[in-house]
């Protein structure tokens, strides 16, 4: 039987809830806010009484109706959350009723009620708020496992990451130079640039104004850098064959261009490069809590002393989600837009 807790004025808490779901897919019109029953946690879970929800491009992809949830998660939309834990499922004993977590959901994060395994949370680092935990898990996790796990990124390597003002690349820089690594990122402006240096890039490259590789290949004179992280795909695959080093590694997060691009590989086996890449949704329970253990070990410590902090573009309350939902697809945002529940 689940443990629970009472609202903050006392009351038990509510049958129903708000919370958003795509009717169809398309544009951020088909956002819709509706009633939902309250879950309650099942073994090993957590109920959350969300506080904010951060938003992410597979949020965007399944609106769309390209990104269906995996089976057993719900359809209300939404993969990282921050708030208060007012319900305990069966064997959870590692947070207390009416502690401040984030976590990795599988979905359901559009609401105002979320359950999540106790295992896929993080504490919330004193003084941070919870718009900024909102914004970390999905983030941080994906960063983790992809540059540090499968992309090996040590101390004095040169790391490259596309779209370096998205969520993602804000997060890659600070963690990546707080490990002792150097930092080239793309973006698509000035300004952005002018964000992604002040944040700590070594190197900030306007994809529409120089060439990504020849910038490389000058800042490494002329070695190329030791790991590309890569958002966009088609035509930049090969270009990362170009801007590599060799023993150079290049993970794959995501395509917003084509995931189909004629790619000539005798420059990956000439300089024994690597490509790999991965999702994050789809892993079991037990494959997120590896990452969790690991970024509570190594990466919470250093978001509470500072040293590496979300980037807030903008937040809008729930019954905003769809401007929410055109700033992302304006891609004018610089770090992380977020749902407050109020």
């Amino acid at each position: 039987m689940a443990e629970t807790s009472r609202d903050a004025s006392g009351a038990p808490l509510p049958k129903t809830m708000r919370a958003v779901i795509a009717q169809g897919g398309g544009g951020p019109d088909v956002l819709t806010i509706v009633e939902r029953p309250v879950p309650s946690p099942g073994p090993g879970e957590i109920l959350v009484k969300v506080a904010a929800a951060g938003i992410n491009r597979p949020d965007v992809i399944q609106r769309e109706g390209h990104y269906p949830p995996p089976p057993g998660a719900p359809d209300v939309l939404g993969l990282e959350i921050a708030g208060t834990v007012v319900a305990r499922g069966e064997g959870v004993s590692r947070y207390s009723i009416g502690e401040a977590v984030m976590a990795l959901v599988p979905g359901g994060g559009y609401a105002e009620y979320c359950l999540a395994h106790a295992d896929n949370a993080l504490p919330v680092p004193t003084g941070l708020s919870m718009v900024e935990a909102g914004a970390i898990p999905e983030t941080y996790f994906t960063v983790w496992t992809n540059v540090f796990d499968r992309g090996r990124l040590a101390s004095g390597e040169t790391l490259l990451v596309h779209g370096g003002s998205s969520g993602i690349g804000t997060t890659a820089i600070q963690l990546a130079k707080a490990f002792g690594a150097r930092v080239i990122v793309t973006a698509g402006s000035a300004e952005k640039c002018e964000r992604c240096l002040a944040l700590g890039a070594d190197r900030a490259v306007n994809y529409r104004e120089e060439d990504f590789v020849e910038a490389a290949k000058d800042f490494t004179d002329g070695r190329g850098v030791d790991l590309i992280l890569d958002m966009v795909g088609g035509d930049y695959i090969p270009r990362n064959y170009e801007a590599a080093g060799v023993e150079g590694r290049i993970v794959q997060i995501a395509f917003l261009k084509s995931p189909k691009v004629e790619v000539d590989f005798r420059r990956l086996m000439m300089k024994r490069l690597t490509h790999t890449g991965s999702t994050l949704r789809p892993r079991t329970v037990a494959q997120k809590a590896e990452i969790a253990a690991a970024l509570t070990r190594e990466v919470v410590p250093l978001i509470g002393e500072g040293r590496c902090r979300p980037v807030i573009d903008s937040t809008y309350p729930l019954e905003d989600v769809r401007a929410a939902h055109a700033r992302m697809d304006s891609s004018a945002h610089v770090g992380k837009i977020v749902l407050t529940m109020g």
